[in-house]
């Protein structure tokens, strides 16, 4: 600033201060004196912008967009151990995306024809621009539907949500139910002829209520005329069935596409092209009626039909190109291909010489074909024998996936096996396990979950679903759980195209079909590999008496050895029939054993504890001690006896460890404790299981580690006893596997579950029995449940072979049975699919989808879809056959009318023979003299005439004389094919050239016939211009009993053989057809014939009603009628096939299409759906139910059943939805507790009436028996209060097992409920829920697991 004089010499400044820009006065001293300072500037303005360089502008971008801010209040260090409550990602402040234009615009390209004209060859043909819809140009868009698909929230990237689309299901063709439907006069072209008529306009679009106000339209004229181009030259095998049927829309695009619009305004027709009709008049031609002839026409050339006929069906197409196998064969071609695959094993190294895996072992022959197909990206489907090694291409499958980038999923149906895998696989690959009630990484390269999960995610269109390359299917052959089946087709058929499969599967009969379903249904070809042989072979023997009787070797049967235990057991039975006292003995011991049986089944829960406690201390010396009080261990003396002699059998033998396989939970405890004083442990094996068992139950709190079941079981196992069933803690049964595979448990008593979920293999696998309860019946076992059980028996690598003892107690079984179910063939894999509610409704939801195509790609329709081409070719064959035309000789062609006539009453006459014909009443009627009306046997004109002569021991037919239609046909022909002689047919002769005898005779001859019938059957002649017929006749071949007798001379008929009588019958017959109708009356079935059958009567006056109108008929006396209702019974047959054939190939013709109607109306009733089939908010909550049943937890939720009851009450309440067990103790409820189940019970009871009547196969009382169990609302109630976990177990006879398995299924139903609680709104709904869950989740009952956490 420049100095300012002042007076009296004060000089001063002004300058500004700060950034602020504030003015400040400062004084100079009076002499201005030199000083560098002074040339600089005494204020220096800030820079709006920092100069930026590429480091701040990269800081900058980092600081922005790359790192997201959290909430400082929420994660701040003081709680960081509340971290888990808060959801990550909605807590992160990321700045939002913006969001995926649904439409771009692109330019359109025009003919050059249509494009304007320009001035001078310089100007260059600018495009117009149009906006276009994103899907139509995003490659592999249609996965999700018709609208573009974009990702979702991350929190719900492996779950998926209930607002999510689907992914389109591979497979599903482009003419499937996906694509955009359009009503069909949108798509024939109706809609423009009706607007060109000046007819009213469609302006409401489907599902919208109102439209566009158009006015009124006025007719417009207008012509098409529609040529065909001759230059383009197809050749016969191009064209195209669907091109027969010519539509108006299909001509409005020629005539574009060929620019026809040029040549008519020019006005310019090419000479060699035909010209057609104008569009209008096409229409107008090809009605609804003629369409089936237009189509004929079109078919009937030769060109065409010979290419109908020359139709292959879709599968017969060659699939991969040049797909040939190593040997050089061309491949059959199929969907599921097997076999072709013998170089593989031997030249496996150079075909794949990068593995993604390498093993320390050398692998099996199907293990490098399974594997070389994968490294080709084909699906596989691998059967085997358990233990033979099918792990191993699942493993491959997470090698290929961690190499490729992508991501692998395991399914599985028992939670032990996620488990296990989980365990086996976390040290090879980047695992992830997903359950009901774990979540571990969902973030991994390879999940391992729950089929059931698989589904869900698949109907919640979860995103991860994108990243999925391979899908692992273990023990496919569940597939036949009636329970749980359905899931497994439910997945196979929504996954996406882009999924590849592994199947892994027990031998099954019928792998190929199976396979060959999965290819057809997903549109790829599935390989089939495998090995019938086992990796350690199996010997079988019976175990009788002490000893050991082989049986089967290499899967054949010994008769010797079995004859050898038959033998044994007569020897037995003989010793002790010959002691009456040791007999008498034996049974008051046996009668004791059955009794104590039943005593202990029924006191199991209340016997189970004290039995393992006084054999922890038990001892040799402890036997002598026992007083007559102790009769438990006398009681069981016997059963006792035949284990020791098994298990010292084994021992002697080295044929521990064995796995015991009985049928129920009590019998593995009551075996378990037979065992008392066996010990099989060295001093080493004890110390291990001690160590063992203290690690793994640490992590219980005190009271938990002291539960009698923990306390027993350590007790059993440190004597090398193991017991495995479904009634054990989850945490005990892990000890249990665990320690059975390290080798020290050397007995272990299971259930039939540990050959399915365990891989634990042992020396030697005994049946305790070789029948099952299996919640219906005792039957025997299936051999696929036997192969399943006895494949637990050899180690691989460490036995030569594997020993099967089947223990006999009192009887040896049949060969037939034992090679049933030794070596018989396994169970057939059978479709189980049925419609549930859930799936109705997340199919409804989103419109790409339909019900019908998942009914048609079933397993259950796979044999009626595979034939549709065949189906469809037949139908078009049938459709081109010429058609013939009935000629009718009397002007109008009424022999239509008459053929339905004459067919229905056909179907009358069989119900009438066997109704009316055929009762003791009308044979009464059935007299010499009765006029009938006989079925004719030639002509379709039947028959009047009348009984001459009833059955007796000579003749066992009526003789009957009948009016015969025309002379000329009788006399061509006979019955019998023969020709006729002069004695078999007669002729009146003139008057004055008869004999007396044969003179008219108006009354009967007074002379007694001596019953001789001299004329030959069937005897024929003519008179009164008549020809007639005497014949036998059965009863069945009457067709009505008139109400009127003639009189006839049966003498002069039959035995005289009289010219005379015939003509005086025949003119009385002609005599009753004189008043105009062609048969007379039939006698009334309720007066005359006393029929008392409603339906009889109703259908005897129907059809002589019909006698009645055919014969008033035109074509009733015509010559041709038999000729032309042949050719009308052609036509119907004809028509009839073609409908059937069409209906076959519907959707009406599924076999679960009835019950989906049901339950349509059903889910209407309910208001789930409206009219339209639209999901509706209660059935978006339906959506939500996958734990309990949907109708059910769905009522409950909008009846407010929950709301006036605290969490406690509410989650014991939602019990009833998961528990499972069928017999229990009562349980001792509250009056709100009772009040809230009565409401329940009845709402099913309702729910279950309401399908009843909607004609569904469903017993309201069973219905809610099944799905509403009410025997642990106690116990969990407890639970929820904070009651521990010991006292709740002596609230109930349930086993401690199966109530942490409910209150852990219990978990996931409260987050359901809490989910369907945010869909409805209610948010105190939604709080009670989140409380509840937090009440159950605690101590043992939510223990991690120790594949999981590891010890």
């Amino acid at each position: 600033m420049d100095r300012v004089p002042a007076a009296n010499d004060l000089s001063f400044r002004v300058g500004f201060t700060g950034h602020s820009g504030h003015l400040r006065i400062e004084p100079l001293p009076p002499v201005e004196r030199p000083s560098p300072l002074h040339s600089l500037p005494d204020f220096i303005l800030p820079p709006a912008f920092p100069k930026e360089t590429p480091e701040t502008i990269k800081e900058h971008i980092k600081e922005k967009y790359l790192l997201p801010r959290l909430d400082e209040d929420a994660f701040s260090p003081q709680k960081a151990g509340r971290q888990w409550e808060f959801d990550w990602f909605d807590r992160a402040e990321i700045q939002l995306e913006p969001s995926i234009p649904r439409t771009v615009i692109v330019p359109s390209w025009q003919m050059p024809s249509k494009r304007n004209k320009y001035k001078s060859a310089l100007d260059r043909w600018e495009p117009e621009s149009v906006e276009v819809d994103v899907s139509e140009l995003t490659v592999g868009a249609e996965d999700s539907g018709a609208l573009p698909r974009i990702v979702g929230p991350a929190k719900d990237f492996v779950r998926g949500s209930i607002n999510n689309r689907p992914f389109r299901p591979g497979g599903l063709g482009k003419t499937d139910s996906l694509e955009k439907i359009l009503p069909d006069g949108a798509c024939n072209g109706e809609w423009a002829l009706e607007l060109l008529h000046g007819g009213p306009a469609q302006v409401i679009p489907p599902g919208f209520r109102d439209g566009l106000d158009l006015g009124q339209l006025e007719a417009h004229s207008y012509t098409w005329n529609v040529y065909e181009e001759t230059s383009l030259n197809k050749s016969t095998s191009d064209v195209n069935l669907n091109e027969i049927s010519v539509q108006f829309d299909d001509l409005f695009n020629k005539a574009w596409e060929d620019d026809v619009m040029n040549f008519m305004e020019d006005g310019h027709v090419p000479e060699s092209e035909p010209q057609m009709e104008s569009a209008h008049e096409f229409l107008q031609i090809k009605t609804k009626e003629e369409e089936l002839h237009a189509v004929d026409d079109v078919i009937k050339k030769e060109s065409i039909l010979d290419e109908i006929l020359s139709l292959g069906s879709p599968d017969s197409k060659p699939r991969l190109d040049g797909d040939t196998n190593i040997s050089g064969e061309q491949q059959k071609e199929g969907w599921a291909l097997s076999g072709g695959s013998e170089g593989i094993a031997e030249r496996f190294h150079e075909l794949v010489p990068d593995m993604a895996l390498n093993f320390p072992f050398e692998l099996d022959p199907f293990q490098k074909e399974a594997i070389f197909y994968l490294e080709r990206g084909d699906s596989v489907f691998v059967a085997a024998h358990t233990s033979a090694g099918k792990t191993v291409v699942a493993e491959y499958a997470f090698a290929l996936a961690s190499k490729h980038c992508t991501r692998a999923v395991y399914t599985a149906p028992i939670k032990t096996i996620s488990n296990q895998k989980y365990r086996d696989f976390c040290g090879k690959f980047d695992v992830g396990l997903l359950t009901g009630d774990v979540s571990l990484r969902p973030e991994a390269s390879c999940l391992i979950m729950t089929t059931e999960i698989l589904r869900s995610m698949l109907y919640r269109g979860a995103d991860i679903i994108r990243d999925i390359e391979w899908v692992i299917f273990d023990e496919v052959h569940y597939v036949n759980d009636v329970e749980r089946g359905v899931v497994w087709e439910e997945v196979i058929i929504m996954l996406p195209r882009h999924i590849n499969f592994v199947l892994l599967s027990a031998t099954v009969p019928n792998t190929i079909e199976f396979a060959d379903w999965i290819g057809r249904t997903k549109q790829k070809q599935i390989r089939v590999t495998g090995t019938t042989k086992r990796p350690v072979p199996l010997e079988h023997c019976l175990f009788y008496s002490g000893e050991l009787y082989k049986i089967c070797e290499n899967e054949k049967i010994i008769p010797q050895g079995l004859k050898a235990a038959k033998d044994a057991h007569k020897k037995k039975n003989s010793v002790t029939v010959t002691g009456t006292g040791s007999h008498s003995g034996g049974t008051a011991s046996n009668d004791r054993t059955r009794n104590q049986r039943r005593e202990n089944s029924f006191h199991a829960k209340q016997n189970k504890h004290s039995g393992f406690q006084n054999m922890i201390d038990s001892s040799g010396a402890n036997r002598g001690t026992q007083t007559s009080g102790s009769n438990n261990w006398g009681s069981r003396r016997s059963e006792a006896s035949i284990w020791l002699s098994l298990i010292n059998k084994l021992s002697k033998r080295s044929l521990l460890p064995v796995v015991i396989f009985c049928f129920s939970k009590n019998r593995c405890d009551k075996s378990a404790d037979n065992l008392t004083g066996t010990d099989l442990t060295t001093s080493s094996e004890k110390s291990e299981i001690r160590v063992f068992c203290d690690k793994a139950f640490s992590r219980l709190k005190g009271s938990d580690r002291n539960l009698p079941q923990v306390v027993r079981v350590q007790g059993l196992l440190r004597r090398g006893i193991g017991v495995h069933h479904a009634g054990l803690l989850p945490i005990v049964k892990e000890v249990v596997e665990m320690l059975f595979c390290r080798g020290v448990v050397k007995i272990l008593f299971s259930t039939e579950t540990f050959a399915m979920g365990v891989n634990a293999p042992a020396r030697t696998v005994v049946f305790d029995s070789l029948r099952k309860f299996d919640g219906k019946e005792f039957r025997g076992l299936l051999p696929g449940e036997y192969t399943q059980m006895a494949g637990r028996a050899g180690r691989r690598g460490l036995d030569k072979i594997g020993t099967v003892v089947v223990l006999c107690r009192d009887e040896i079984p049949e060969e037939k049975d034992l090679k049933h179910v030794i070596v018989g063939s396994a169970t057939r894999l059978e479709s189980q699919f049925r419609l549930t509610y859930i799936m109705i409704l997340h199919l409804l939801r989103v419109e790409e989808l339909k019900v019908e195509d998942m009914l048609k790609r079933s397993f259950a329709e796979f044999h009626a879809q595979k034939k549709l081409p065949e189906k469809e070719q037949l139908l078009m064959r049938k459709l081109a056959q010429p058609r013939k035309n009935i000629e009718c000789i009397k002007g109008e062609p009424e022999i239509e009318d008459y053929y339905e006539m004459y067919s229905e009453a056909e179907r009358y006459s069989n119900k009438i023979t066997e109704g009316i014909m055929l009762s003791p009443v009308s044979q009464q009627y059935l007299t010499p003299g009765r006029v009938v009306v006989v079925k004719a046997q030639l002509a379709q004109d039947h028959l009047l005439g009348v009984i001459v002569k009833s059955p007796s021991a000579n003749y066992k037919q009526y003789i009957v004389l009948v009016l015969a239609p025309e002379l000329p046909s009788m006399l061509k022909t006979s019955s019998d094919g023969r020709e006729k002689n002069s004695a078999d047919f007669q002729v009146l002769v003139p008057k004055s050239k008869r004999g007396l005898e044969d003179d008219y005779y108006s009354s009967v001859t007074s002379r007694r016939g001596s019953g001789i019938v001299n004329i030959k059957l069937p005897h024929r002649g003519s008179a009164a211009g008549v020809n007639y017929e005497v014949r036998g006749v059965e009863n069945n071949e009457f067709l009505s009993i008139c109400n009127c007798k003639i009189r006839i001379d049966q003498v002069r008929l039959l035995e005289d053989v009289s010219a005379g009588a015939y003509s005086n019958t025949v003119q009385q017959l002609l005599t009753l057809k004189s008043d105009g109708n062609k048969y007379p009356p039939a006698l009334d079935p309720v007066k005359d014939l006393k029929l008392r059958d409603i339906k009889v009567v109703e259908d005897y006056y129907k059809w002589t009603n019909l006698l009645q109108k055919m014969a008033q008929s035109k074509c009733h006396g015509c010559v041709k009628l038999e000729e032309n209702i042949i050719l009308a019974r052609e036509l119907k047959r004809h028509r009839e096939e073609v409908n059937a054939l069409k209906f076959q190939m519907s959707d009406e013709a599924l076999q679960q299409m009835p019950d989906f109607q049901g339950r349509i109306d059903v889910l209407k009733e309910i208001g789930c759906i409206d009219s339209d089939l639209v999901v509706q908010v209660k059935g978006r909550v339906a959506c939500e139910m996958n734990s309990g049943e949907e109708l059910i937890c769905t009522e409950c939720l909008f009846e407010n059943q929950l709301n006036d009851l605290e969490p406690e009450e509410a989650v014991a309440i939602m019990s009833a939805f998961v528990f499972q067990q069928k017999s229990t103790s009562e349980p001792s409820l509250t009056p709100k507790l009772s009040q809230a189940k009565k409401r329940l019970y009845d709402t099913a009871i309702r729910l279950g009436e309401l399908q009843a009547k909607f004609k569904l196969q469903v017993d309201p009382q069973e219905y809610a028996q099944e799905n509403l169990k009410f025997g642990l609302v106690e116990v969990v109630y407890e639970w929820a209060k904070g009651t521990p976990f010991a006292d709740i177990c002596e609230l109930t006879d349930v086993p401690e097992g199966m109530i942490v398995r409910t209150i852990v299924r219990l978990d996931e139903t409260c987050r359901e409920f809490r989910n369907a609680a945010a869909i409805m709104g209610n948010s105190a709904l939604y709080k009670k829920m989140e409380t509840a869950s937090n009440a159950i989740k605690r101590d043992i009952v939510f223990a991690a697991s120790l594949y999981i956490t590891g010890v």
